[in-house]
This record gives C-alpha cells, structure tokens and sequence, in this order.
C-alpha cells in the first residue's frame, strides 16, 4: 500500500500519522470525542482509486467490508454474518446481513460488493490494487482487457448470498476482505456523483461504524461521526472522531503537553528526549521505506551505479539515529514481524540473504559508481530526488543527499512536495530518483513481493525479471495449496529482487506515541489499514 503508500502509501506514500486525544469532559458527562491529527492530506475516499494509508484508515471505519480485521488481524465478521469455504479453497460463500444501510438509505447487498469488484477492475478506473484480485476467476484477463468485466468469479444470489470463484486456493484470502478495496459500493451513489465521486465527504456514502464529514476535498480538518444506521452501532461508543492536519510533529507534541491531545506521534528526535517515560509506546509497522530509480533512464538500467547507492548508504545511522521513532534496518524489503516460515516459525526475513550492496562500504560503492558511469558514458550525474514534504521525509532527504553525494561526480538536489502531489508523480513516472515506501495490505509477504512484478502498477522503478515473475507466479498458483513451497518462492522471489536492486530498501518505519492512559479500544494492525475506532472509548 503506498502512503504516496504509501504511496506512503505511501500511505506508502509521506507518512500518514495518527494522534488520538480526547476534548474536554463536562461535568457528569461521559467524553465520547476524540481529536486526531494527521500530517498528511487526504486525497479521495474513492475505495478503487485511492493509494493512502491515510485513506485507507478512513475507509476502514466509515466503510465495511465482509469482513472486519480485530486485534492480530483476527477475521470478524462485518456485512456477512457468516460464510463457507469448498474442500479446493477455490469457492467462498458469504451470507450477508440483512437491513444493512448506506448513508443515504439504500440498502447494502450481495450486489454491491459485485459492483465494485468489477469497477476496480475495469481497466478505465485505472485503479492501482486491481492486482490484489488476482486469483479470482478471469481477474488477470480483465486487467488485460482479454475479458469483459462481467464475466469476474463473483455472484450476486438475491440480495443476501455472494459466491466467489478462484483460480487457485489463496491462503490469505479472508484477510483480503478486510482490506478497504473489497469494501462494497452503491452504484446509485458513483452514478450520481460521476467524476466527482469520493472527492469530498459529500460526494460518497457510508455503511460503516462512522461517516465522513466536514471534508471538501481541499481543507485540513474533517470528522468521522457514529453512524446511526450501522447494523452494530451498540458497540461504537465514540460519537466523533476530529482530524486536523498537523505537518509539524513539534505543534502535536505541544498540543499534547497542553493536555489537548491523549495521544501524539513523536519524531525521532523528540523520542530521545521524552527518554523511557512510562506513557511513551512503541507501535512496529509493516513497512518499507525505499528508493525507486526511474529505469526508464539509460543510467539507471546500469546495475552498477544501483548497487553503489544502495552501499553508500549506512542504514544502521539512518534507522537508528536519523529516523529513530523506532526504525529498524532489516536488509530486507519485505518487513519483519509480518510472517514466520510454516517449516520452522523463522521470520521471513530471516530466510531471505541480503547481497553485498546492502552493505554499508563507501570504497566499494565509489569503485562502483565510477566503473558504472563509465560504462553509460558519462563522468558525473546530477538528479533530483523527489520525496514527501513531512518533516521526518525532509531529515531523510538531507541525510540521503549526503550520502549519496559521497559518490564521486554526483550531484542530488531535493525536492520535498505535498503527499497528494507526489502520489501522482510517482505513478505517472514522473520522477528520476524518488523515495517511496510499501506498507502491508494484508499479513503475508506477497503483498510487498508483489508490487515488483513486471506488470503492477505500483511498480514504479520499471525493473522487469522474468525469473521474478514466474516465481511470484508459482507462489500465487501451483504452489498455493502447498505452504513450505510457497515460501520458498517467495524466499528465492526476495532473494533474487534484492540482488538486482530492483528497488534500493532503507529502512522498516516505527512509531514512538505519547499516550494518555484515557485513550482506550484501539485496534491497531501493523498490515492493512492500521486503526479501527469502532470500539475506542475515551475513559
């Protein structure tokens, strides 16, 4: 998921970053708001369009999917009550809820979630995460415009029954429905609102815990509200959740010092000076910051000259003193803490071998760097490097454009924009040298893997293997239904991806919180969309 996912992505995707606080509490009254900020805009609320942590955040509480992802993404049920998996793993059955509403009082069925399935797909949506439905019956021929939309293994059976027919068994498959993008849509609503549609809070519905209110498509500040109409609405006890876009982690930190907020993310710096104080927390992501090199250019189609970026770079310093917040250097692009091996509970990144480029050694780099100039015909470069305005991205591209220009004969000047311009940037390939981050759909390493493929949307470096393609391939079907033969694709798939520096990995992002004792019923998910509010509580 890109944050700019992010992407941040990604949210990835600038990073998205919550701070939950509770507003004043009368006498005798029970505080049922809590107040947000986040450093990041939003962009759209369009389910198939969007790319944001940050929206997928929203979504994730205004919206419902099939299912609902609790605590360790436990699957829960949401619109469907109940469901039933064939012997092969390649049929669902989901029974879905009956008196279930959107905002605007149509009534939410089987038909819905056909609905969207196919307009995500449509090739003229042009949505990023079409690719997540892969596996599901005639999803890849769509995408490829080989067959019509309608011919996608989901069926409507009346109102309340909803069928879905795979290709091959996908083990994840339940943690998908949890994602924001299976989410329903009412065609009355995209139908009404045309081009307009998810641009603002009006002009979108709801059938989830909260509605969204108060966002133009353009301002700094809006609010989740309790849905009235939500089928478990005895269960949200917060009436309001109020955003407000904070850029700067030092106004959050003095809101929360104010006691104007319960909860407040801390930059890297602010993390060691608050020391180990009791109501600090550390909160792991399932993430990875990198660097996407246009290969599109004719420089960076040279392997060397990819290889001697990644080295000059000591990411030790750069999680663990430039970062902080709880970065951590994994050499690795799929994140640590997301999966454990099925033949011996190893964390996948544990299994993967990181190549020699992953390691911090200035000589080697430089000896690189010029054999690859040399090799393209040239004796010094010069690039922009394209990155979020926050203020951690903006340390990270100063630290970056030290480092780099360590190279002999290079020359990086920065460019710090907008989350919501650098979104589009990247995936219209209008960059030469960017950072970007993935952050996890769901808890499987395929979900970072794959964005590398050669045919992904979100592969926005360019890089082609077909080696890489046909192991992501084999893990995602012949393999499917055998677990330790699918690590093992997805191992050698890693391996392989690292040692041709398809992307150039930084750093797996933490978050460091200061957090009033207050704030309670949190669900917090390292993979997929992060927060659910639905049970959150201000004591």
């Amino acid at each position: 998921m890109h944050l700019s996912r992010g992407v941040a992505a990604l949210a990835g995707v600038a990073s998205i970053a919550l701070i939950l606080a509770g507003c004043g509490q009368k006498s005798g009254q029970a505080n049922k708001t809590i107040k947000t900020s986040t450093d990041s805009e939003l962009t759209t609320v369009d389910p198939s369009k969007t790319t944001a942590v940050g929206t997928f955040n929203v979504l994730n509480n205004v919206d419902e999917g099939l299912v609902r992802l609790g605590k360790n993404s436990k699957v829960e049920p949401g619109i469907a009550k109940s469901w039933t998996v064939s012997k092969d793993g390649k049929t669902y059955t989901y029974n879905l809820r009956k008196g279930t509403k959107w905002s605007n009082g149509d009534p939410v069925t089987a038909k819905d979630f056909v609905y969207s399935w196919q307009r995500t797909l449509n090739p003229k949506t042009a949505s990023q995460y079409g690719y997540l439905f892969s596996g599901i019956k005639n999803a890849d021929k769509i995408q490829n415009k080989k067959a019509k939309v309608s011919s996608l293994g989901i069926k409507a059976g009346g109102n309340y029954k909803l069928t879905v027919t795979l290709e091959q068994r996908i083990p994840y498959f339940n943690l998908l429905m949890g994602f924001p993008v299976f989410f329903p849509q009412d065609a009355k609503a995209v139908n009404k609102y045309g081009n307009d549609y998810g641009t603002s809070a009006k002009t979108q519905v709801y059938n989830g815990p909260f509605t969204l209110t108060g966002w133009t498509g353009t301002n700094n500040k809006w609010t989740l509200k309790k849905n009235t109409d939500y089928w478990d609405k005895k269960a949200v006890k917060l009436d309001d959740i109020k955003f407000s876009v904070q850029p700067d982690s030092s106004t959050s930190l003095n809101l929360y010092n104010q006691g104007k907020l319960d909860m407040s993310q801390l930059s890297a710096t602010q993390a060691k000076q608050m020391g180990n104080k009791k109501d600090m927390i550390s909160r792991k992501q399932s993430s990875n910051y990198y660097i996407a090199v246009n290969q599109k250019n004719k420089v960076f189609k040279n392997l060397k000259i990819r290889q001697a970026m990644s080295m000059i770079i000591n990411r030790k310093t750069l999680a663990n003193k430039v970062m902080g917040g709880g970065a951590i250097d994994n050499n690795s692009f799929v994140s640590e803490g997301l999966a454990v091996s099925p033949k011996n509970g190893t964390d996948f990144t544990k299994d993967t071998t990181a190549p020699a480029s992953m390691t911090y050694n200035p000589t080697k780099a430089k000896q690189l760097f010029k054999e690859g100039l040399q090799e393209v015909g040239r004796s010094s470069l010069h690039f922009t490097l394209l990155n979020s305005d926050g203020s951690d991205q903006k340390q990270l591209s100063e630290y970056l454009q030290s480092a780099l220009q360590k190279l002999p004969g290079l020359t990086v000047t920065l460019n710090n924009i907008p989350g919501r311009s650098i979104l589009s940037r990247q995936a219209d390939g209008q960059f030469t040298v960017t950072v970007a981050n993935w952050f996890a759909d769901f808890s499987d390493p395929i979900t970072f893997l794959n964005i590398l493929t050669s045919n992904n949307p979100s592969n926005i470096s360019g890089w082609k293997n077909s080696e890489y393609d046909s192991l992501i391939k084999a893990s995602n079907a012949d393999d499917g239904s055998n677990a330790n033969a699918r690590w093992d694709d997805m191992v050698k798939a890693q391996n392989l991806a690292l040692k041709d520096q398809a992307i150039i990995p930084l750093y797996q992002s933490g978050e460091k919180w200061m957090v009033n004792s207050k704030v309670k019923g949190i669900v917090y998910n390292t993979a997929g969309a992060n927060y659910n509010f639905k049970e959150a509580y201000v004591k």
